[in-house]
Protein backbone atom coordinates (compact mmCIF):
# COMPACT_ATOMS: atom_id res chain seq x y z
CA UNK A 1 0.00 0.00 0.00
CA UNK A 2 1.55 3.39 -1.14
CA UNK A 3 2.42 6.11 1.67
CA UNK A 4 -0.41 9.04 2.22
CA UNK A 5 0.73 11.88 0.71
CA UNK A 6 -2.74 13.77 1.22
CA UNK A 7 -5.62 13.28 4.14
CA UNK A 8 -8.78 14.56 3.27
CA UNK A 9 -10.56 14.89 6.42
CA UNK A 10 -14.71 15.24 6.97
CA UNK A 11 -15.72 17.43 9.63
CA UNK A 12 -18.90 16.28 11.05
CA UNK A 13 -18.51 13.08 13.58
CA UNK A 14 -14.67 12.54 12.32
CA UNK A 15 -12.75 15.80 13.48
CA UNK A 16 -16.12 17.28 15.75
CA UNK A 17 -18.46 15.52 17.89
CA UNK A 18 -21.70 16.10 15.69
CA UNK A 19 -24.59 13.33 16.58
CA UNK A 20 -25.68 15.83 19.24
CA UNK A 21 -24.81 19.41 17.87
CA UNK A 22 -26.18 18.51 14.29
CA UNK A 23 -29.42 16.65 15.76
CA UNK A 24 -30.37 19.96 17.51
CA UNK A 25 -29.74 22.29 14.50
CA UNK A 26 -31.79 19.67 12.35
CA UNK A 27 -34.47 19.38 14.69
CA UNK A 28 -35.54 22.85 14.60
CA UNK A 29 -35.52 22.52 10.46
CA UNK A 30 -37.71 19.38 11.11
CA UNK A 31 -40.04 20.86 13.07
CA UNK A 32 -40.26 24.33 10.75
CA UNK A 33 -40.56 22.36 7.60
CA UNK A 34 -42.23 19.41 8.20
CA UNK A 35 -39.91 17.06 6.92
CA UNK A 36 -40.97 13.83 8.90
CA UNK A 37 -37.66 13.47 10.84
CA UNK A 38 -38.58 12.66 14.13
CA UNK A 39 -35.52 10.94 15.81
CA UNK A 40 -31.59 11.42 15.87
CA UNK A 41 -31.16 8.06 13.74
CA UNK A 42 -33.68 8.93 11.29
CA UNK A 43 -31.25 11.94 10.59
CA UNK A 44 -28.44 10.07 10.87
CA UNK A 45 -29.73 8.05 7.78
CA UNK A 46 -29.23 10.67 5.79
CA UNK A 47 -26.09 10.52 5.80
CA UNK A 48 -25.82 7.20 4.51
CA UNK A 49 -25.84 9.11 0.66
CA UNK A 50 -25.29 13.44 -0.08
CA UNK A 51 -27.34 14.64 2.48
CA UNK A 52 -28.34 17.29 0.87
CA UNK A 53 -29.95 14.87 -1.76
CA UNK A 54 -31.37 13.05 0.97
CA UNK A 55 -33.33 16.24 2.55
CA UNK A 56 -34.37 17.09 -1.03
CA UNK A 57 -35.97 13.68 -1.26
CA UNK A 58 -38.04 14.78 1.72
CA UNK A 59 -39.40 17.60 0.51
CA UNK A 60 -42.10 19.07 -2.15
CA UNK A 61 -40.16 20.10 -4.91
CA UNK A 62 -36.76 21.65 -6.17
CA UNK A 63 -38.02 25.27 -4.69
CA UNK A 64 -38.58 23.93 -1.25
CA UNK A 65 -35.69 21.67 -1.07
CA UNK A 66 -33.72 24.75 -1.66
CA UNK A 67 -35.15 27.07 0.94
CA UNK A 68 -34.96 24.13 3.50
CA UNK A 69 -31.01 23.82 2.62
CA UNK A 70 -30.54 27.34 2.89
CA UNK A 71 -32.22 27.65 6.08
CA UNK A 72 -30.33 24.44 7.52
CA UNK A 73 -26.75 25.95 6.19
CA UNK A 74 -28.11 29.65 7.53
CA UNK A 75 -29.11 27.61 10.81
CA UNK A 76 -25.37 25.88 11.09
CA UNK A 77 -23.71 29.06 10.37
CA UNK A 78 -25.25 30.94 13.47
CA UNK A 79 -25.84 27.88 15.79
CA UNK A 80 -23.24 25.41 15.34
CA UNK A 81 -20.49 24.97 17.56
CA UNK A 82 -19.27 21.08 18.33
CA UNK A 83 -16.74 20.28 20.40
CA UNK A 84 -13.59 18.35 18.91
CA UNK A 85 -13.22 15.00 19.29
CA UNK A 86 -10.58 14.65 22.08
CA UNK A 87 -7.37 12.74 20.29
CA UNK A 88 -7.43 14.72 17.28
CA UNK A 89 -5.83 17.82 17.76
CA UNK A 90 -2.23 15.90 17.99
CA UNK A 91 -3.17 13.74 15.21
CA UNK A 92 -4.03 16.48 12.74
CA UNK A 93 -0.73 18.27 13.61
CA UNK A 94 0.97 15.16 13.30
CA UNK A 95 -0.41 14.28 10.19
CA UNK A 96 0.67 17.98 9.03
CA UNK A 97 4.02 17.28 9.08
CA UNK A 98 4.28 14.50 6.47
CA UNK A 99 0.77 15.11 4.36
CA UNK A 100 -1.06 18.03 2.95
CA UNK A 101 -3.93 17.89 4.67
CA UNK A 102 -7.87 19.18 3.38
CA UNK A 103 -11.26 19.08 4.76
CA UNK A 104 -14.41 18.46 2.93
CA UNK A 105 -17.69 19.05 4.57
CA UNK A 106 -21.09 19.27 3.91
CA UNK A 107 -21.39 22.02 6.32
CA UNK A 108 -20.93 26.28 5.91
CA UNK A 109 -17.59 27.38 5.34
CA UNK A 110 -18.17 30.30 8.26
CA UNK A 111 -18.33 26.88 10.49
CA UNK A 112 -15.34 25.52 9.12
CA UNK A 113 -13.38 28.51 9.62
CA UNK A 114 -14.66 28.79 13.26
CA UNK A 115 -13.65 25.52 14.06
CA UNK A 116 -9.88 25.21 12.79
CA UNK A 117 -9.32 28.59 13.61
CA UNK A 118 -11.31 28.58 16.89
CA UNK A 119 -8.97 24.97 17.96
CA UNK A 120 -5.58 26.15 16.75
CA UNK A 121 -5.63 24.44 13.57
CA UNK A 122 -6.19 26.76 11.00
CA UNK A 123 -2.77 26.43 9.30
CA UNK A 124 -2.20 22.84 9.35
CA UNK A 125 -5.13 22.45 6.26
CA UNK A 126 -4.08 23.22 2.95
CA UNK A 127 -7.10 23.47 1.77
CA UNK A 128 -11.40 23.24 2.45
CA UNK A 129 -14.14 22.18 0.52
CA UNK A 130 -17.54 23.44 2.02
CA UNK A 131 -21.22 22.69 1.64
CA UNK A 132 -22.35 26.14 0.46
CA UNK A 133 -19.71 25.79 -1.82
CA UNK A 134 -18.96 22.12 -3.29
CA UNK A 135 -21.41 20.11 -1.65
CA UNK A 136 -20.94 17.10 -3.75
CA UNK A 137 -18.26 15.44 -1.94
CA UNK A 138 -16.97 12.91 -5.32
CA UNK A 139 -16.88 17.11 -6.94
CA UNK A 140 -14.54 18.05 -4.37
CA UNK A 141 -12.75 15.05 -4.25
CA UNK A 142 -12.25 15.41 -8.06
CA UNK A 143 -11.20 18.61 -8.27
CA UNK A 144 -8.69 18.35 -5.85
CA UNK A 145 -6.80 15.60 -7.27
CA UNK A 146 -7.23 17.66 -10.55
CA UNK A 147 -5.50 20.62 -9.03
CA UNK A 148 -1.97 20.74 -9.79
CA UNK A 149 -1.47 23.22 -6.55
CA UNK A 150 -3.18 20.63 -4.10
CA UNK A 151 0.12 19.05 -3.54
CA UNK A 152 1.25 22.64 -2.14
CA UNK A 153 0.92 22.29 2.03
CA UNK A 154 1.35 24.25 4.83
CA UNK A 155 4.52 24.85 7.43
CA UNK A 156 2.62 26.53 10.55
CA UNK A 157 2.19 29.56 8.55
CA UNK A 158 -0.48 31.35 6.26
CA UNK A 159 1.41 31.13 3.27
CA UNK A 160 2.10 27.94 1.12
CA UNK A 161 5.19 26.12 0.69
CA UNK A 162 7.51 28.05 -2.03
CA UNK A 163 10.02 25.56 -1.80
CA UNK A 164 9.86 23.65 -4.83
CA UNK A 165 7.35 22.02 -6.89
CA UNK A 166 5.06 19.63 -5.93
CA UNK A 167 3.74 17.03 -7.28
CA UNK A 168 -0.33 16.20 -7.49
CA UNK A 169 -1.24 13.65 -4.98
CA UNK A 170 -2.31 10.93 -7.33
CA UNK A 171 -5.31 8.76 -5.78
CA UNK A 172 -3.51 5.91 -4.71
CA UNK A 173 -1.60 8.41 -2.16
CA UNK A 174 -4.90 10.12 -1.24
CA UNK A 175 -6.98 8.86 1.72
CA UNK A 176 -10.54 10.55 2.78
CA UNK A 177 -10.98 10.12 7.00
CA UNK A 178 -14.77 9.87 7.05
CA UNK A 179 -17.74 8.92 9.44
CA UNK A 180 -20.10 8.13 7.12
CA UNK A 181 -20.84 5.47 4.36
CA UNK A 182 -22.10 7.76 1.83
CA UNK A 183 -18.57 9.60 2.00
CA UNK A 184 -16.85 6.36 1.92
CA UNK A 185 -18.70 5.03 -1.40
CA UNK A 186 -18.30 9.28 -2.77
CA UNK A 187 -14.52 7.99 -2.30
CA UNK A 188 -14.57 4.86 -3.58
CA UNK A 189 -16.17 6.15 -7.14
CA UNK A 190 -13.50 8.93 -7.32
CA UNK A 191 -10.78 6.22 -6.76
CA UNK A 192 -8.67 7.08 -3.42
CA UNK A 193 -8.65 5.10 -0.77
CA UNK A 194 -10.77 5.72 2.43
CA UNK A 195 -10.20 5.06 6.19
CA UNK A 196 -13.30 5.30 8.81
CA UNK A 197 -13.58 6.16 12.31
CA UNK A 198 -15.71 4.92 14.58
CA UNK A 199 -17.35 7.34 16.81
CA UNK A 200 -19.50 9.48 14.06
CA UNK A 201 -22.62 8.65 12.01
CA UNK A 202 -22.30 5.27 11.25
CA UNK A 203 -20.68 1.93 12.43
CA UNK A 204 -17.52 0.06 11.89
CA UNK A 205 -19.82 -2.58 10.47
CA UNK A 206 -21.53 -0.23 7.87
CA UNK A 207 -18.14 1.77 7.33
CA UNK A 208 -16.72 -1.58 6.45
CA UNK A 209 -19.27 -3.11 4.45
CA UNK A 210 -19.27 0.48 2.65
CA UNK A 211 -15.59 -0.62 1.70
CA UNK A 212 -13.40 1.27 4.30
CA UNK A 213 -10.12 -0.21 3.53
CA UNK A 214 -9.85 0.23 7.90
CA UNK A 215 -12.09 2.07 10.67
CA UNK A 216 -10.12 3.41 14.07
CA UNK A 217 -11.80 2.41 16.83
CA UNK A 218 -9.36 5.84 18.57
CA UNK A 219 -8.09 8.78 16.62
CA UNK A 220 -4.37 7.83 17.23
CA UNK A 221 -4.98 4.84 15.12
CA UNK A 222 -5.59 7.11 12.13
CA UNK A 223 -1.96 8.41 12.58
CA UNK A 224 -0.45 4.80 12.94
CA UNK A 225 -2.58 3.10 9.92
CA UNK A 226 -1.58 6.32 7.97
CA UNK A 227 2.39 6.83 8.79
CA UNK A 228 3.42 2.81 9.53
CA UNK A 229 6.70 2.91 11.61
CA UNK A 230 7.39 6.89 10.84
CA UNK A 231 4.56 7.48 13.78
CA UNK A 232 6.60 6.03 16.38
CA UNK A 233 9.55 7.80 15.05
CA UNK A 234 11.19 11.17 16.72
CA UNK A 235 10.25 14.17 14.89
CA UNK A 236 13.02 14.39 11.99
CA UNK A 237 12.47 18.47 11.03
CA UNK A 238 11.79 21.84 12.43
CA UNK A 239 8.64 23.81 12.50
CA UNK A 240 8.99 26.67 9.44
CA UNK A 241 8.65 29.12 12.18
CA UNK A 242 9.64 29.84 15.82
CA UNK A 243 8.25 28.04 18.65
CA UNK A 244 6.37 31.85 19.31
CA UNK A 245 5.19 31.99 16.18
CA UNK A 246 3.90 29.12 15.26
CA UNK A 247 0.11 28.69 14.73
CA UNK A 248 -0.43 24.96 14.00
CA UNK A 249 2.41 23.07 16.29
CA UNK A 250 2.79 20.36 13.59
CA UNK A 251 6.27 18.22 14.55
CA UNK A 252 7.63 19.84 11.40
CA UNK A 253 7.99 16.66 9.00
CA UNK A 254 11.55 16.73 7.09
CA UNK A 255 13.00 19.71 6.96
CA UNK A 256 12.03 21.25 3.16
CA UNK A 257 15.81 21.34 1.44
CA UNK A 258 15.46 25.11 1.13
CA UNK A 259 13.41 27.26 3.28
CA UNK A 260 10.01 28.14 2.03
CA UNK A 261 9.09 31.69 0.90
CA UNK A 262 6.25 32.28 3.76
CA UNK A 263 9.04 31.74 6.04
CA UNK A 264 11.47 33.54 4.56
CA UNK A 265 9.18 36.73 4.31
CA UNK A 266 7.95 36.35 7.94
CA UNK A 267 11.28 36.55 9.05
CA UNK A 268 11.74 40.07 6.66
CA UNK A 269 8.64 40.87 8.70
CA UNK A 270 10.26 40.48 11.85
CA UNK A 271 13.80 42.28 10.72
CA UNK A 272 11.94 45.02 9.37
CA UNK A 273 9.68 45.38 12.58
CA UNK A 274 12.51 45.53 15.38
CA UNK A 275 14.53 48.19 12.60
CA UNK A 276 11.89 50.01 12.84
CA UNK A 277 11.60 50.47 16.17
CA UNK A 278 15.25 50.58 16.87
CA UNK A 279 15.20 54.00 13.92
CA UNK A 280 12.67 55.18 16.55
CA UNK A 281 14.33 54.89 19.08
CA UNK A 282 17.74 56.38 18.29
CA UNK A 283 17.62 59.53 15.99
CA UNK A 284 19.61 59.25 12.91
CA UNK A 285 19.93 61.39 9.84
CA UNK A 286 17.07 62.20 7.49
CA UNK A 287 18.71 60.92 4.39
CA UNK A 288 19.89 57.63 6.14
CA UNK A 289 16.37 57.01 7.39
CA UNK A 290 15.03 57.93 4.09
CA UNK A 291 17.24 55.05 2.09
CA UNK A 292 16.79 52.41 5.35
CA UNK A 293 12.67 52.97 4.41
CA UNK A 294 13.35 52.63 0.91
CA UNK A 295 15.26 49.40 1.45
CA UNK A 296 12.92 47.83 3.60
CA UNK A 297 9.97 48.47 0.87
CA UNK A 298 12.09 46.29 -1.65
Amino acid sequence: MSTARAVIFDLDGTLVQTRVASWEVFERINARFGLGVDEPEQYFDLFRGNVYASIARLCRDEAHAAQVKEAFLELLRSDYTPPLVPGVTDVVRRLAGHCTLAVMSSNAMQVLRRVLTGNDLAFCFAHVFSGDVTPDKRTAIDAFLADSGSGLGRRCAAGYDEGGDADVPGPASTVLVTDTAGDVRDALAAGIRVVGVAWGMHSVAELTDAGAEFVALWPQEITAHLLGDAAAAPPTGVCALPADGCACGCDGGPAPPAAPGAVRRERRRVAAAALSAQLAADPVEDELLAAVRRVMRS
